[in-house]
Parts: C-alpha cells; structure tokens; sequence
C-alpha cells in the first residue's frame, strides 16, 4: 500500500493523528471526506425470502434474487400445480462446475399469490435433483420488476407495490426460523448450444451448486 494511502486510511479510521508539527497537503476531495464521518460497516443481513403461493401449492420461502433475469422452478414443483405445461426451450445453463444443463423448459404466466396481490410471471423449469424438504423456488429481475420491489438492504426490508397498494417483508423476522435450505447455488444462462465444453476437473466448493448469475432468454 502506497505511503500516502496508507495514511489517509490511518487518518480517516482515527488510528493515527496528525502531530503539532505535521503539515499535510490534501486535495479538496480528501479534505471533505475527512471532515465528513463515515457510515457504520453493516454485516450481510442474509438472503431475501418471501412467503408466497401459486394454486394450492405454498412455498414459505421463495428466494428474490436481484442477480438472476430468470425467474427457476424445479420440475418437481411444476408437477404439483394442476395443468401446467412447460414450453420446450433451447435455452441452455451453465452450471458453475462448467457443465451445460438443458431446462425442461418454460412454463409461461404462472400466476403466483404474494398475500392479497397476483402477479404473473414465467419460470424456467429445471429438472433438479430433491434433496431438500423445501423445493427452492428463484423470483429473479423479471418478478421483481413486475412487483414493483424496492429492497432496503440495512433495514432488511423488501416492498412489493401494485396499483397503488404496497406490503412488506422483514427478512430479519424471517431468519427466527431457521434456513431450511443453506446452500448458495448458480446458474449462467448460455443462448446458442455450446459443441465443446471443457470441464476442469477441480473440486467444486458446496456452496456453489446450482443458481445466482443468469442471461434472460426467454423469447
């Protein structure tokens, strides 16, 4: 670290003050970020989870993921909801172990109940394998968009608005119960087929799996 960095960092966290016989030149920026008190670092208030249903099937934590363009359902799910059909897609993912997975497909205009509002939304469809009670549902940019969310990360907060009426959710009073499912999971959305892959043949960590980066092609 640079002399001078190190010293403003030094400065501006109160580890080190100036001597009587110090004479320091700063630039207009630094002399306003210094006479300026610097926010409180916050921790990572965990994952966005909301209570929500579609038909007679509730999910009591479906994941808002403002990394994703896709909205993912297992296929697994999708069987429980009467008369769904998926359209086939040639949509395909990249998983972060570098291999390619193709979805079942889309399942467009699903109606999904978040309290007293509906809202549509189209789900990729993913054959995954069940290892979980809970099956993991992703409300990616395209439902949240559609909800008209606004996310108050400090306070933990996520909004919901339609037609003039709002509610919100307390991630913190969601996080009492326990996470049912801790994984962290990714998912890279590739548009045209991919001939060649190489997977390299290093361990992937567990906390990458299946879901979080994702290129919206839903046509």
């Amino acid at each position: 670290m640079p002399l001078y960095d190190k010293f403003l960092k030094e400065l501006l966290t109160k580890k080190r003050k100036p001597l009587d016989d110090d004479t320091v030149d700063m630039t207009e920026e630094c002399s306003a970020l210094i006479q300026r008190k610097l926010p409180q670092k916050k921790k990572d208030p965990g994952s966005f989870t909301i209570p929500c249903s579609i038909g007679n099937l509730t999910i009591s934590r479906a994941l808002c993921d403002l990394g994703a363009s896709i909205n993912l359902m297992p296929l697994s799910m999708m069987k429980k909801i009467p008369g769904a059909v998926a359209k086939p897609t040639k949509m395909q993912l990249s998983l972060a172990d570098r291999s390619i997975v193709h979805p079942y497909g889309i399942l467009h205009d699903v109606l999904v109940r978040v309290a007293e509002f509906v809202f549509p939304a189209d789900f990729v469809v993913l054959d995954m394998e069940e290892d979980r009670e809970v099956e993991p549902l992703l409300l990616g940019r395209p439902f949240l968009a559609t909800g008209r969310a606004l996310i108050d990360v400090e306070m933990g907060e996520l909004m919901l608005r339609t037609q003039g009426e709002q509610i919100m959710f307390n991630i913190f009073e969601a996080m009492k119960k326990p996470d049912e499912d801790p994984e962290c999971h990714k998912v890279d959305v590739v548009e045209e087929v991919v001939e060649d892959v190489f997977v390299e043949e290093t361990p992937t960590p567990p906390l990458e799996r299946v879901l979080v980066n994702s290129i919206d092609d839903l046509e």
